[in-house]
């Protein structure tokens, strides 16, 4: 149902200085929407074309709602145009890739250098007998190792399927078991505000029931204790590749071929292996990282995702790899050893394009324009946004004390189904605090009824997207079902799960979610995944999560708890739920709040209304409970 919302900041915006749009790739925005919408696929190709494809496409697209197939019948390999165009060309001896760890150690690869590190993994992953359409998991810190796994792994052919290394055991061994992952590669540890976190322990216990696995893959960082490798099944990272040729021929890829399975929580049940493909998902990272961030040859760009995220693969690896761009990876957390960490490496390393999360923003804002003010930014020419709605208040301090009142600020709207940027306000075009912006060129986005009907400016519906784009999901993996349910929500839409709102200038502001997921710190949190862990400890018969809002974090976690009858609320056993959600999901799913109830607002058919609880902890009218148990 359409609803009215108060929208704050409606008319409020800034524009850009003019030479942004008339210096970048895209130039006028209006103009190349027009362009789009003539002819979509001779839009696409142009695009397409741009790139190496060893065999030429025969057709643009094929559209079967709801499936769709991209650029038919052409061969590539998404690594060829990561790596091998570049050191074939000028940007052979260009920095590829600036990493620095937490203790300032720093390691730094030209386009040759990580085109022999990537084949010689390459190698060793074909000696380990991984070939073409195996499943290959990493979990592996912001290390170098980890995108030179991922390049490694599509340069055979094989389908990655990366895990944050935040993820605990559980997690890790329901992601492993659905993509029957064959290799697993990790690292012994991971540094995180000056403390050793061991990961190898995790990887040991989510392989005991996942028979898929033949290998582990460890990269050893610590020196001074370097973990024991258990040879029966255990590789060490770098003797995996002493002996192997720097050379290894790109295998030839199918556009349609599954380049990764990446796992994203879903409103119900398990995991979802949203499956993307070699072709449009290059295409799509391609175009966007190129139009959208405007990267040139001599930027400096930083993404601070971790690539265990949808962030991380389009827009840390894939996207501006094949621009040929610098790119900066650091383990660091942004306000560790003191919160001026990113201002001083933006600083050093000359950053000129910045994207994060609004709760990086919201936690320098806590803490006060004394750390951004100790640096000099002035080589930043481009702010962006990515994981939730950038908030007006957050937008606003981004652009007065970072942006210093010139920088355009790029919030993007996309998902890891859509794999690519589908909303945003374009280098050039008037920003709007709170709003993150038009459909981009190439994208058909709307705000709708239930039934799929525009609602006008001002009024709430749900965001859809109303056309094919190239790196869409192809489906879910092992699951198609859940596939066709994103098109079957909404009549004719694809349907993204997300409240929205237009304003008179035809900007979108997302709301928030529609379903139920929490975005906590940017990530998708299922409420049932989380729920399922409190379950499974012994103490619990049933349990509802719900989000909260919260100033640095966007949401926080509040589970409301139904013991055993043999069972009693303590804070003892608050912490003991906490640590079991913890060690079976990892921090991330940790909930920040627990409540132990009586009951639980079901409908007569059994379903946790967990919109009424949301809207009683919030002080607001739960709305239409007809349906609820008595």
């Amino acid at each position: 149902m359409a609803e009215d919302f108060d929208v704050k900041f409606t008319d409020r915006h800034y524009t850009p200085d003019p030479s942004y749009r008339q210096n970048s790739w895209l130039g006028d925005y209006q103009k190349a929407y027009e362009e789009f919408t003539r002819d979509p696929d001779a839009f696409w190709d142009r695009i397409a074309s741009e790139l190496h494809w060893f065999t030429p496409y025969t057709q643009v697209k094929e559209w079967n709602f709801p499936y769709a197939r991209w650029f038919l019948n052409g061969k590539t390999n998404i690594t060829y145009n990561c790596l091998d165009r570049h050191v074939l060309n000028a940007r052979r001896n260009k920095v590829a890739l600036i990493w620095r760890g937490e203790d300032d150690t720093e390691r730094i690869y030209t386009y040759r250098q990580l085109f022999r590190e990537v084949m010689r993994v390459a190698n060793g992953l074909k000696n380990l007998g991984v070939t073409k359409g195996d499943r290959v998991c990493i979990y592996m810190p912001m290390v170098p190792e980890q995108i030179i796994s991922m390049l490694a792994c599509a340069r055979i052919g094989a389908v990655h399927s990366v895990v944050f290394g935040g993820f605990g055991a559980a997690a890790l061994n329901s992601r492993i078991t659905g993509a029957a992952a064959k290799v697993v590669i990790t690292a012994d540890v991971t540094f995180r505000r000056g403390k050793s976190i061991p990961l190898k322990h995790i990887i040991e216990e989510a392989i005991i029931n996942a028979p898929s696995v033949e290998h582990v893959v460890v990269l050893r960082r610590e020196t001074n204790q370097p973990v024991e490798i258990h040879r029966e099944m255990e590789v060490d990272f770098y003797e995996m590749i002493r002996d192997v040729q720097p050379e290894c021929e790109p295998e030839i890829m199918d556009a349609e071929d599954p380049l990764f399975i990446l796992y994203t929580s879903g409103s119900t049940g398990a995991p979802k292996g949203i499956v993307h493909t070699c072709g449009g998902y290059m295409v799509g990272t391609y175009y966007t990282t190129k139009n959208v961030f405007d990267i040139k040859d001599n930027d400096v760009y930083w993404c601070t995702a971790d690539p265990g995220w949808i962030t991380g693969h389009s827009y840390v690896v894939y996207g501006p790899l094949a621009m040929g761009a610098t790119i900066v990876l650091t383990e660091s957390t942004p306000d560790f050893p003191d919160p001026g960490v990113y201002w001083r490496m933006v600083e050093e390393f000359g950053v000129t394009i910045l994207y994060t999360a609004p709760t990086a923003i919201r936690m320098f804002m806590k803490l006060g324009e004394q750390w951004p003010n100790k640096y000099n930014l002035s080589t930043l020419r481009i702010l962006g946004s990515v994981g939730e709605p950038l908030n007006p208040e957050a937008f606003e301090w981004y652009y007065h004390v970072i942006g210093k009142d010139k920088v355009p600020i790029l919030d993007t709207w996309w998902q890891t189904e859509t794999g690519m940027h589908m909303i945003t306000t374009m280098l050039g075009e008037p920003m709007y605090p709170g709003f993150a912006g038009k459909a981009i060129p190439g994208v058909v986005a709307d705000v709708v009824d239930k039934d799929g009907n525009p609602v006008p400016p001002g009024t709430g519906g749900f965001l859809a997207i109303r056309e094919p784009w190239p790196s869409m999901l192809r489906t879910v993996y092992n699951d198609d079902e859940r596939y066709r349910k994103y098109w079957n929500t909404i009549p004719g839409c694809y349907a993204v799960g997300d409240l929205a709102v237009k304003n008179k200038a035809g900007c979108i502001m997302v709301l928030g979610r529609s379903d139920d997921l929490i975005v906590v710190a940017g990530h998708n949190i299922g409420t049932a995944e989380v729920e399922s862990a409190l379950v499974s400890h012994k103490a619990v018969a049933e349990a509802a999560v719900i989000g909260k809002p919260d100033v640095v974090k966007g949401n926080i976690i509040k589970a409301f708890v139904i013991l055993r009858v043999d069972h009693t609320p303590s804070d003892k056993l608050k912490n003991e739920l906490l640590y079991h959600v913890r060690i079976t999901l990892g921090p991330i799913a940790m909930p920040s709040e627990i409540e132990f109830v009586a009951s639980l607002p079901k409908t007569r058919s059994g379903k946790i209304m967990r919109r009424v609880l949301k809207a009683k902890e919030m002080g607001m009218d739960p709305g239409d409970i007809s349906t609820l148990d008595e």
